[in-house]
């Protein structure tokens, strides 16, 4: 008898770039409005002063997703470092809304009520899953570093992995703002100034290769992430979602290549080429899934 393999869901991560408020908004009613995708993470995740800009048009968004047919997820702060920033947390908790936890506190603070982890805590093997699982994680996006075989072992017989599928990969957080020192402007009077890379800042070696990008607060790689020749494998292995990170490029045709290549309708090379089609950041990747440096380009041999 074959093996029934489950659809696979489509997550579309939470916009990690600062975008400006108008943009933000039309990106999410073209979500709503056009994109194949399952559940869609909304919410500030990487600098809290970003937030106050979206205070007063999440609702309606969300609103709108909801319309739309697409579960939303408000996804919470990465570093929260300010009893300020914790208080922000609690109360979009106490609100009732499907959380994403981001940070350990968030976690801790959930107290136990269904929520999802995002790729931004350390969850390296089986056993902290199954804790996370036993806290109340329905759902849980793993690290996007980590290899296939590692996802193998981590994802086997849990029914709520999703993988990082699409993006720059998120890499670091830290309490200091590169992207604003890079500019001449201290943390407290930065100006903003992450506004003016839509997919954050590249970064560079001494000899000129691309390597990084900031994006305020945060480190991502250079290249994109795009799992398009393990999709057959991550479904093997039984997860269960696919993470599409945002990116300034045409999101909704990226969802639906994600969509029809999940679904059998096109080939792993007519994917590859659809995605290679688009304008992007930087150049595709695998490397992190296939155990070798996260730079590694899709089109490179092992």
């Amino acid at each position: 008898m074959s093996k029934i393999l489950t659809r696979l869901s489509l997550t579309l991560g939470p916009v990690l770039f600062n975008w400006p408020t108008d943009r933000w908004v039309d990106f999410y009613a073209r979500i709503a409005d056009e994109a194949p995708v399952d559940h869609v993470c909304i919410g500030e995740v990487v600098c809290s002063k970003r937030q106050p800009f979206r205070d007063n048009v999440t609702l309606d968004t969300v609103e709108r997703l909801e319309r739309g047919g697409k579960e939303v997820v408000h996804a919470t702060l990465a570093l929260p470092t300010t009893a300020r920033e914790v208080r922000a947390i609690n109360e979009v908790i106490e609100a009732g809304y499907l959380i994403e936890a981001n940070d350990i506190t968030t976690v801790q603070l959930l107290d136990g009520r269904p929520h999802i982890i995002g790729p931004f805590l350390n969850i390296y093997n089986e056993a902290t899953l199954a804790k996370h699982v036993a806290l109340g994680a329905s759902r849980i996006c793993l690290p996007a570093e980590l290899p296939l075989e590692s996802i193998r072992l981590i994802a086997a017989g849990t029914n709520v992995a999703e993988v990082f599928a699409f993006g720059r990969a998120p890499l670091a957080l830290s309490a200091r703002c590169y992207h604003a020192r890079a500019n001449g402007l201290p943390k407290d009077a930065c100006q903003f100034v992450c506004e003016r890379d839509a997919d954050g800042m590249d970064v560079h070696t001494i000899d000129g290769r691309p390597f990084l990008a900031v994006n305020g607060v945060q480190t991502l790689g250079y290249v994109v992430t795009a799992a398009t020749r393990q999709i057959a494998d991550l479904r093997e292995i039984g997860v269960v979602s696919l993470r599409l990170s945002p990116q300034s490029c045409d999101m909704v045709r990226v969802i639906t290549i994600f969509r029809d290549f999940a679904d059998g309708h096109t080939t792993q090379e007519e994917a590859a080429e659809a995605l290679s089609a688009l304008t992007l950041p930087g150049p595709l990747s695998d490397g992190y899934l296939r155990a070798l440096p996260g730079a590694h380009l899709v089109d490179e041999v092992d």
